[in-house]
């Protein structure tokens, strides 16, 4: 761990980051860092409660003086996206993450930064281990599982919190304040086939798309960025009519909340197109890069022809391929609609997350999102269609509800004034396209008045996230000087 992380301002903030940033953290297994929350919650005397999904609650007493001000709740998540390049050598579950300073920003040696959420867990650890802050009563609450599920929110028990005010800590641009935001629901479609044997008379190739930037599949679905899967379904999609292709096997993509930047598929084709195979390939990849030039200018599409030991010996047959490939390229992926109540908020979206075919058996994973539930539940419904028509099983799970903005909120017109005194400028206050807790929190104690805010932070759910340092140190003075300034009790 460089030193060099440890010395940046405010320095008691980025030192906690560090030490979380030593506990491998991935969502459905955050054993290692509940311990490590619990741990030090005890060890600077504040009463703390792990409840019985795993939820972590340490409360502190309101500083001298401020015994009469509402009890907050200050929340973030624990646990984080583990993405890293392919020709970057890390294991998540050993290792604590490797960041380094550049320029602004703080950033990880090929993966995630953890950023999201760590930077709002570290906040909160700095207050609740801090002698010399002015604060009301708090109560900590550090969820898991927010990345994939958000079953932490979900199974926390109603009556386990007594503030009125609820600040998260899990938005990503420092000059916005989030009232709001979409929920979510997986689409997931299962289908299984018959494999056939490859033609003796075939040529394989190993065909990889990487190179995209990826991304959080709510924050930048809107920006028009190459999707893995996508790409390689367009790449196979004529491939059996033009040149006899036939799938062997598919991995594109990993976890439902990242826009999946790698897909591999190994194929087979007949041997006397070979020669075409690679001239018309080209001409598509070149179509496409054009038309990501300005948004994913790394892409890459490697066609690597494949040893005589290397070749498959089961492959998708023809019918099955069809409908797959069909079906694939009528799935929805990115902006369904844009909200006509908020400008330049997106309403509903589709991330084709992963595709897993081979083997005699596909799977194709979604995360459909949407500030309206009817909406949410539109998109979904395509999605189904789509991939029933050719056989598939579809399961609907994980879903969870938006939050509606509350532009009466008393907190908010807090935070706009302090914002505004700060910065000498109005704060952008809006909606989000990202999955918040706090809509689902809102049904366990639905009279909390909620708001979330953060720092900067980029490209995250991918291995270019990163955090600005300036914006950390603005986001730190907006957290204290909200802490100093929260209403009266009624």
């Amino acid at each position: 761990m460089s030193q060099e992380i440890r010395n940046l301002a405010p320095q008691r903030l980025w030192n906690k980051f560090a030490d979380l940033n030593q506990v491998p953290r991935p969502s459905k297994k955050e054993e290692r860092v509940i311990e490590f929350m619990v741990n030090f919650g005890k060890n600077i005397g504040l009463e703390t409660i792990q409840d019985s999904v795993g939820n972590v609650i340490i409360k502190k007493p309101a500083t001298t003086g401020m015994e009469n001000k509402k009890t907050v709740v200050l929340q973030s998540h624990l646990d984080m996206v583990h993405q890293k390049n392919n020709d970057t050598d890390f294991d998540f579950d050993k290792q604590g993450i490797e960041m380094y300073v550049d320029g602004d920003w703080v950033r990880a040696k090929g993966t995630t930064l953890g950023a999201d959420n760590g930077i709002g867990v570290a906040a909160i650890m700095a207050i609740l281990e801090s002698t010399d802050i002015p604060h009301p009563a708090i109560e900590a609450l550090f969820t898991i599982d927010e990345e994939t599920g958000m079953t932490g929110a979900k199974g926390l028990e109603g009556g386990m919190l007594k503030g009125e005010i609820l600040l998260n800590l899990d938005t990503e641009e420092d000059d916005e304040i989030d009232i709001g935001c979409a929920g979510g629901i997986d689409v997931t479609a299962r289908a299984e086939y018959d494999e056939e044997d490859a033609p003796e008379s075939s040529v394989g190739y190993r065909i990889t798309v990487k190179g995209l930037n990826g991304g959080h599949s709510g924050m930048d679905i809107h920006k028009g960025l190459g999707n893995a899967n996508k790409i390689m379904n367009r790449l196979l999609f004529d491939g059996f009519d033009n040149f006899g292709l036939q799938i062997a096997k598919i991995e594109g993509g990993s976890l439902r909340n990242a826009i999946p930047r790698e897909s591999v598929a190994e194929v087979i084709i007949a041997k006397v197109y070979d020669e075409a195979f690679a001239y018309d390939m080209n001409a598509i990849v070149n179509d496409i890069k054009a038309e990501l030039h300005t948004v994913d200018p790394d892409l890459e599409v490697i066609f690597e022809k494949l040893n005589d030991s290397d070749m498959p010996k089961k492959v998708m047959p023809p019918m099955a391929q069809y409908f797959f490939v069909r079906s694939m390229y009528t799935a929805h992926n990115g902006v369904y609609r844009m909200s006509p109540d908020f400008d330049d908020l997106v309403e509903a979206s589709n991330n084709i997350a992963k595709v897993e075919v081979g083997g005699g058996q596909l799977v194709v994973k979604c995360l459909t999102r949407s500030s309206v539930e009817s909406s949410k539940l539109d998109v979904a419904n395509g999605l189904r269609s789509a991939f029933e028509l050719m056989g598939c099983e579809v399961e609907f799970s994980g879903s969870y509800p938006g939050w509606n903005p509350n532009p009466d909120s008393e907190i908010l017109d807090v935070l706009v004034a302090i914002y505004e005194k700060q910065n000498g400028t109005k704060p952008n206050v809006v909606a989000c396209h990202a999955g918040l807790e706090c809509g689902i929190l809102g049904t366990h104690y639905p009279d909390m008045d909620m708001i979330s805010f953060g720092p900067t932070i980029k490209g995250a759910h991918s291995p270019v996230e990163r955090a600005s340092i300036r914006s950390v140190n603005k986001f730190w003075k907006f957290l204290l000087e909200i802490l100093n300034n929260i209403p009266e009790k009624a």
